[in-house]
């Protein structure tokens, strides 16, 4: 961290050089830094490394493209698309920001502006192999198979040594139905590295489909032997072994893939199937139990339960996940038919003729929707569901709601808003190194901290680091001061802040009160006695389970809440806010604060504009960057929201980039 903090002020320092021979030597010395940084994987240092550069002249496309770069690598696929642009509008026929750029989307799923810069890239240097290549697999993703197979062509006859390159071709001939062309394909792949468990795997699988079981455990076998971690190996080959009928070895197959995943909810419902196969139901049970744990919403899991349920005697149970699968497939008709059954065996002859009604009314309306008269949902719901899943099956949906309420940050509570700013107690020599930490006090806000005789008062959203027995005996010296002496309103204030620090709510907005009592015109007494209320509401609410967090519902009016029962308002909050406002209409927290407001009350184009608003008044302020994109995000405005998370992260925000990566698998 130290060498990390030295080499950021060097640079600083390099900047404020004068001549014009020594600000191009220092340029280059920053652009090294930050390719170090780059080649030791520090992409997070390599961004601030390269935004010094870039803060001194936005005109250099080589530090945007590398940057971009870093981006790409930290899953910021949207700051990287930005990056690539300016490195292509700075030079128009930089290949590597048009190649780079046309991967990025590629995995944005913008095929069409992908392939767009993958012509420009191969126009500018069509002697170079790899465009080819990654155009083949865009084309590949976007099935324009016979395309794709004509890329790899070109691709194969530069680079005839790369694995990958024959199993994407191969796999584009399997989707054409062309399962020969496919198999020589992987032949190849197979001849070209013989020890390259892709290639057996791919083979394998196809052998697989082919029902050649017997070749296909073996092209498995040579897969692990290849590599003895490799959990496709163990998936595919305990596939085939249930296939061949040979059920012990595929329950060993699938204890190994759960053992490399412990999260592999596919390992757990496939052995769940092979173990309710053989008999062993309470085994098979533990592993459903375990299914719905990771896969929540899959409608298979709570069916399959049911029959287990079922045949286990619990017919309770098996008519709640029957009920449940219902509630997640409502056009499931099979489970409305099965439910009847078992309705009708506990002599719920009302239930079971609703259930069958139901059922019959459901196959009906989808077989009239159908072109073909012989094929109906019916049909759909009463094949075999209990039936193994392929190691490419999509068991578990990802959607941001999900992702949203098991992510934590630091403090291990759920996502949050990044709380407000208000004056707080900061020990300084025992903080960190935050960048973040003074970047956006002004002279206004410097004068009034100035004005008291504590070096730990500041203006700051992170929680005070003092302990607690330091921050009472601070509150017990406080109110020492305050006997015997003149109504002063710094007391008050700095009273307010301690009692706050220490939970006593009631009596900080008192104190606070006083304060603006007497010094009315005070904007900064204002922000304290918001925050100190709306703190009070949210440790009140706490009570009941209802933090100040993001909180999630099916109806989108709901999506940003207090989940509690009770009812909490945070007007008096917003008052003192407006009020601070008015008196300092240039105060890029207040606007932030009340964005913050504004947005667990649920008012949240209110917050939008006032995140915006205090971003104008202070560019560099990253957490309002990072709560306006939870709040597009929930509004379903996600590229926004990317785009607002990747400058948060490229202004320092903690977690900005984790929760970037989160939502961009979310949106493949």
């Amino acid at each position: 961290m130290k060498r990390y903090i030295v080499t950021i002020l060097l640079l600083i320092a390099c900047l404020t050089l004068s001549t014009r021979v020594t600000a191009q030597y220092n340029r280059n010395y920053i652009y090294w830094v930050g390719q170090q940084c780059m080649v030791d994987n520090n992409y997070r240092e390599a961004i601030d490394v390269l935004n010094v550069l870039l803060r001194h002249d936005d005109s250099d496309f080589d530090a945007h493209f590398l940057r971009g770069i870093a981006k790409y690598n930290m899953d910021d696929l949207v700051g990287a698309d930005a990056d690539f642009t300016r490195a292509v509008e700075l030079n128009p026929v930089f290949t590597g920001a048009f190649y780079y750029r046309a991967i990025t989307r590629s995995r944005l799923g913008n095929y069409d502006d992908a392939l767009s810069d993958f012509r420009q890239a191969i126009e500018l240097r069509p002697d170079l192999p790899d465009p080819y290549y990654s155009r083949g697999v865009t084309r590949l993703l976007n099935q324009q198979f016979s395309e794709a197979i004509a890329d790899f062509d070109k691709y194969i006859r530069f680079e005839k040594r790369n694995v990958a390159a024959y199993l994407n071709r191969g796999t584009s001939y399997l989707y054409l139905k062309d399962t020969l062309r496919a198999l020589e394909d992987y032949n190849q792949a197979v001849r070209t590295n013989r020890e390259a468990p892709d290639a057996y795997n791919r083979r394998g699988v196809l052998f697989m489909e082919q029902q050649r079981y017997e070749e296909a455990c073996a092209d498995f076998d040579m897969a692990i032997a290849s590599d003895s971690d490799y959990v496709a190996g163990y998936f595919n080959r305990a596939l085939v072994r249930s296939y061949m009928h040979r059920p012990m070895l595929s329950i060993e197959d699938l204890d190994k893939v759960i053992t490399l995943d412990s999260t592999s909810s596919l390992g757990y419902f496939n052995r769940a199937i092979v173990r309710t196969e053989i008999g062993d139901y309470n085994r098979a049970l533990e592993d459903f139990n375990a299914v719905s744990t990771l896969a929540p919403d899959n409608v298979l899991v709570y069916y399959n339960r049911a029959m287990l349920h079922a045949r286990l005697g619990d017919i309770d149970a098996a008519i709640g996940d029957y009920t449940k699968a219902i509630e997640l497939y409502p056009d499931f008709a099979n489970a409305y038919l099965q439910r009847g059954y078992l309705r009708r065996m506990q002599r719920d002859v009302k239930g079971a003729e609703s259930d069958e009604r139901t059922a019959h009314r459901k196959i009906a309306e989808h077989s009239t929707r159908l072109k073909d008269p012989n094929y109906s949902i019916y049909s759909d719901t009463t094949q075999r569901l209990n039936r193994l899943l392929s190691f490419e099956s999509r068991l578990l949906e990802r959607n941001f709601e999900r992702i949203a309420s098991a992510a934590t940050h630091s403090d291990g509570g759920s996502l949050r808003l990044i709380p407000m700013f208000r004056f707080t107690l900061l020990q300084a020599d025992s903080v960190e190194l935050d960048k973040r930490a003074t970047r956006y006090a002004t002279e206004r806000v410097k004068s009034f901290v100035e004005s008291f005789d504590n070096d730990m008062l500041t203006l700051d959203c992170r929680s005070s680091n003092l302990l607690p027995d330091s921050l009472v005996a601070i509150d017990r010296r406080t109110a020492e001061r305050m006997q015997g002496t003149e109504r002063d309103w710094h007391l008050y204030f700095e009273r307010a802040i301690s009692q706050a620090l220490i939970k006593q709510y009631t009596s900080a907005v008192a104190s606070l009160t006083e304060a603006i009592h007497l010094n009315p015109t005070n904007p900064f007494l204002y922000i304290n006695r918001a925050t100190t209320r709306a703190e009070m509401i949210d440790f009140i609410s706490s009570i009941d389970n209802s933090y100040q967090s993001i909180t999630l519902d099916s109806d989108p009016a709901k999506r940003l809440n207090n989940t509690s029962t009770r009812s909490y308002d945070y007007d008096e909050a917003i008052e003192d806010i407006n009020k601070a406002i008015k008196l300092y209409p240039d105060l890029a927290e207040a606007y932030y604060n009340r964005a913050n407001l504004m947005a667990i009350s649920g008012k949240l184009p209110e917050a939008y504009d006032d995140y915006t608003r205090a971003i104008e008044l202070e560019p560099s302020m990253g957490e309002a960057y990072y709560n306006r994109a939870l709040v597009q995000i929930f509004l379903k405005d996600t590229r926004k929201g990317c785009l607002d998370l990747s400058k948060a992260g490229e202004l320092g925000i903690e977690g900005a980039y984790d929760l970037l990566g989160n939502v961009q698998q979310i949106r493949h």
